[in-house]
């Protein structure tokens, strides 16, 4: 890591509002403590107002804010290649809101950088996912109930066109190249499940919310599947 990117990870760390030690810091940073107590020092001599000591820990002040920051070719064509993508394979929301991220952030660049956002040469053909509108309709409506943890009734067509009405906690949206895929947790099957969201025949999000409870979570979903790898 370089030193400016470093110094940079510092403040954002100390933003969170709780005291950080110079132990932790080190551990996140993996670097040594003794770097942490000179990055810092140098950090309050540039004017970066944080608070505390060494031995005891560091914050920064609430009300301090970043300047515009800057960003190198790579790192612009991992943005620009990233809202292409979201564009592209996410519902309308986050296409728009992709696209709107990367405004802002070409506000704040250099003149030469900002060329280089139209200069990228690196497409997402719209042919990678179906461009039915239901089906952007859909991952819309399942974001919005992940978001609100709220269950949601759907009809379900399997891939042997079977179809079977489900009450779902949705957890998790996974995209695999030309498909997405949710995870829930299955009330009817009292197990996590897996569903293509082109195959949903109807999808009501109910009032009803849920709760992220132990054995039930995303984080144990892939736990369980991480098991039955090495298994």
């Amino acid at each position: 890591m370089r030193r400016a990117d470093r110094l940079f990870r510092i403040v954002q760390l100390l933003r969170a509002g709780r005291l950080q030690t110079a132990r932790s810091l080190a551990q996140k940073l993996q670097v040594s403590e003794r770097t942490v107590y000179r990055d810092v020092q140098d950090l309050q001599l540039s004017g970066v107002p944080i608070m505390g000591e060494a031995g005891v820990g560091y914050t920064l002040r609430r009300d301090y804010d970043l300047p515009p920051l800057m960003f190198n070719p790579r790192e612009i064509t991992a943005l620009v290649l990233g809202s292409r993508m979201v564009a592209t394979w996410g519902d309308p929301d986050l296409a728009a809101a992709a696209n709107d991220a990367l405004r802002k952030i070409e506000a704040v660049l250099t003149s030469g950088l900002r060329d280089r956002i139209d200069a990228v040469r690196l497409y997402v053909p719209s042919v990678a996912l179906s461009t039915v509108s239901s089906t952007r309709e859909t991952l819309e409506h399942l974001r919005a109930a992940i978001d609100g943890s709220r269950k949601i009734e759907v009809c379900y067509r399997d891939e042997k066109g079977q179809v079977t009405d489900r009450r779902l906690r949705p957890l998790a949206l996974l995209f695999w190249g030309r498909v997405w895929t949710l995870v829930a947790w299955c009330e009817m099957r009292v197990d996590f499940r897996s569903f293509r969201a082109d195959r949903f025949q109807n999808l009501r999000i109910l009032e009803e919310t849920f709760t992220q409870e132990s054995g039930q979570r995303y984080e144990d979903f892939l736990a369980k599947i991480k098991q039955a790898e090495k298994d």
